[in-house]
């Protein structure tokens, strides 16, 4: 039959292809197969080459590489009563193919959608002054919560990082008036406790000179070279005879 029709070794031989061709499947490294038969599922096969039931058997390709997802801006109303937009960026991969495909329908958008309302569940929780300063501290407990979320999906939540916080200008003017009166307070504080120091050393010194008139003279007789030295203008200064009275007296008895 066949020799009497050649045509028939090419019409078998490329069914014998296209049967080998829908066979084979080649997975590369990151890649897994989920493989069902008969629409049960059967097992995940990969990396490499496998071999499938053409028509009976059916293969779902996953990648098992880190994705990066990005969340959209999100309004964000905090628990001093301030409303931001704040969006991420959300670092998740793939650990167990079979319930990736089997437990959820798009692991990505739902992964995304999760990712939005823990946004929104967390960050409300805190201030204003811990979103801006505690940005690491936040990602972690975002991590978290999506991590304990998507685990029955199959997936691995692995970071979490808050990109950017965009504040209203009337609260951006709001905070920079209260850095502004923040620094003001601490020159006053950091002056007067120049002020306080400089008392108490100019107590101590008093307190010394009080115990020797003749120091008290030096002191007085010093401060007008300092003056004379410092501009060439005629300088009245008065002499106060409470300091040259001891010394006086000392020398009254010598010279009488």
């Amino acid at each position: 039959m066949i020799a009497a029709f050649p045509w028939l070794w090419a019409v078998v031989l490329l069914l014998a292809l296209a049967l080998l061709s829908a066979s084979l499947r080649i997975f590369r490294e990151y890649e897994r197969g989920v493989v069902f038969t008969l629409g049960r599922f059967w097992k995940v096969r990969g990396p490499g080459l496998i071999m499938i039931v053409p028509w009976a058997q059916q293969v779902v390709r996953v990648d098992l590489r880190t994705v990066v997802l990005e969340v959209p801006a999100q309004d964000v109303i905090s628990r001093d009563n301030v409303s931001v937009k704040v969006n991420a960026v959300v670092y998740l991969r793939v650990v167990d193919a079979e319930k990736a495909v089997i437990q959820v329908v798009d692991y990505l958008d739902a992964t995304s959608q999760l990712a939005q309302t823990m946004l929104r569940s967390v960050l409300g929780k805190h201030q204003l002054d811990e979103m801006l300063a505690e940005r690491e501290s936040l990602n972690l407990d975002i991590q978290q919560a999506l991590d304990a979320q998507t685990g029955s999906w199959g997936i691995k939540v692995s970071n979490v990082e808050i990109k950017q916080v965009d504040l209203t200008e009337s609260m951006v003017r709001a905070i920079a008036r209260q850095a502004e009166a923040e620094r003001e307070r601490r020159a006053k504080v950091i002056h007067a406790e120049g002020e306080l120091q400089a008392s108490e050393k100019l107590f101590q010194a008093a307190t010394v000179l009080a115990q020797e008139p003749q120091a008290i003279l030096l002191r007085y007789l010093e401060t007008l070279t300092v003056i004379g030295a410092d501009k060439n203008t005629t300088v009245v200064f008065p002499l106060p005879m409470d300091l040259v009275a001891p010394l006086l007296k000392k020398l009254a008895p010598a010279s009488a």
